[in-house]
């Protein structure tokens, strides 16, 4: 079930944030989407957020404790929604 979550959320990524220079293929799961991995910083943070509420009807807020944790990597996204959907 995640792996298509993932490569919803990969797609997301890519549409959401207009990443022209990345396809949802060359992002992967486990790696981290702020730093060093994809590089988002806090602005695509809440436009991904509003993407997701808006395609999920999952809502992030920047105040939860563990929203850091959420945004770590596809992965841990995927596994919110799937989560909080259920």
């Amino acid at each position: 079930m995640t792996d298509s979550l993932e490569s919803e959320i990969k797609s997301l990524i890519v549409d959401a944030l207009e990443l022209d220079d990345v396809t949802p293929n060359e992002i992967e799961s486990e790696a981290p989407l702020f730093g060093e991995g994809l590089g988002l910083d806090s602005i695509d943070a809440l436009e991904l957020a509003i993407a997701i509420h808006k395609r999920f009807g999952v809502k992030i807020e920047a105040s939860d404790a563990g929203t850091r944790d959420i945004f770590r990597s596809v992965k841990t996204l995927a596994v919110h929604v799937a989560a909080t959907r259920a």
